[in-house]
């Protein structure tokens, strides 16, 4: 959230609060930070000086797979074959939706409390919809299919996948299992079918 460098104290406090938000999130437990404070050795003023709202360090802490993410879509759009291209940026999202714990929620949120969240999540809506547009135009996905539906269709793969798989490793497994399935029901049938 700073944009100006932090002293070698500050910096050490703020990686050991995203540190153990982490930790948090990745436990399924709710980010409050009162307990990101105790739970890191520090102040509650100091949380709150780096971290004004849960939120933004929510989103602090989802930013690297949202950056990753918005990397891969960029890479995806320079892919010439427009199923390849829409398929491995999916594979990408769902693998990120059941690897890490707080992609969801900020993915979810109506509003973003950084500006850098709302860029990265406008620069994946982006990626999706014109891969998604040229997989349309090239005549491999289904006519009917809506750039409005690709984020509840993966939502609900990662929903799934995290309630009947046990480990991560698992979950990806599945999440992988569930999307080649979605993707042969979204793929255009061949002409001469």
């Amino acid at each position: 959230m700073t944009t100006t460098p932090l002293r070698k104290d500050a910096a050490r406090n703020w990686d050991r609060i995203v540190a153990v938000a982490r930790d948090l999130v990745d436990e399924g437990t709710p980010l409050q930070l009162n307990d990101v404070a105790r739970r890191a050795g520090l102040g509650v003023g100091t949380v709150y000086r780096h971290f004004p709202t849960a939120e933004a360090l929510l989103e602090t802490i989802a930013a690297p797979c949202l950056e990753a993410l918005a990397t891969q879509g960029v890479q995806a759009l320079t892919d010439a074959d427009p199923w390849h291209a829409l398929q491995s940026f999916l594979l990408r999202v769902v693998e990120a939706q059941v690897s890490d714990a707080s992609l969801s929620t900020v993915a979810a949120a109506p509003t973003d409390t950084l500006p850098r969240t709302t860029e990265l999540k406008r620069s994946l809506r982006s990626a999706g919809t014109t891969l998604l547009d040229r997989a349309r135009e090239a005549g491999v996905v289904r006519p009917d299919l809506a750039s409005a539906d690709l984020v509840p269709l993966m939502c609900g793969i990662a929903y799934a996948a995290h309630v009947h798989s046990g480990t991560p490793a698992d979950r990806v497994a599945t999440a992988h299992r569930y999307l080649a399935t979605l993707l042969g029901g979204l793929r255009a049938t061949p002409p001469n079918t």
